[in-house]
């Protein structure tokens, strides 16, 4: 029998930012369920930025349900000829859809062995497959646990430069209703993400 991989263990910090990431991947892939508006309303945060966005989202989706979050999310994503906003990185880097970002980005999945999802359609570029691959490079979905440095080059090339953006556009969106919290959490895990690469360096 040949020497087992070691298993690498994800701190627990790094599992928290994973978590937020699965979670804002997981809302903005799709409309949510019944059972994850749910699970988003039983959901509780401390007295810190994030914290404060998590427990106002909480509290908005206790109110909310699977008919409206759909109704909100096709007015900003998807639309009669577009939605409200365009949550990709191309766009919000250059202007235009499947630019030079989505390229680039195709360069970095292959080379991290990440693979697009063979039911999905949209451009990897979006801001719900770009959470995930956050996520996953953390987690180690994509083989080993990625370094601090790979996560941080990944988010420097692929998240930071606009997400942050994306996400007060969301906050502010005419549509938006259980989507403006879930900007605002976006909006300031993106701050804290930024400032933890840039001291880390």
């Amino acid at each position: 029998m040949g020497d087992a991989a070691p298993i690498v263990e994800v701190a627990e910090e790094d599992v928290l930012r994973a978590d937020l990431y699965d979670l804002l991947g997981t809302l903005l892939a799709r409309p949510p369920s019944a059972d994850l508006i749910a699970r988003v309303a039983a959901l509780s945060g401390d007295a810190g930025e994030i914290g404060r966005a998590v427990s106002a989202l909480s509290r908005v989706a206790r109110a909310t349900t699977e008919k409206s979050a759909e109704r909100e999310f096709n007015v900003l994503f998807i639309g009669l000829g577009r939605g409200e906003l365009l949550p990709y990185a191309s766009y919000y880097m250059t202007g235009f859809l499947h630019e030079r970002p989505l390229a680039v980005l195709r360069g970095d999945m292959a080379r991290l062995s990440i693979a697009r999802a063979p039911n999905v359609y949209e451009p990897e570029d979006n801001i719900a497959s770009l959470c995930e691959m956050m996520a996953g490079l953390i987690r180690g979905r994509f083989g080993a646990p990625a370094t601090l440095a790979v996560q941080r080059d990944f988010f420097n090339a692929h998240v930071g430069p606009w997400a942050g953006h994306f996400f007060k556009d969301l906050e502010g969106a005419q549509g938006s209703v259980f989507y403006a919290p879930v900007g605002a959490l976006g909006r300031a895990f993106m701050e804290v993400e930024r400032e933890g690469f840039r001291m880390g360096a």
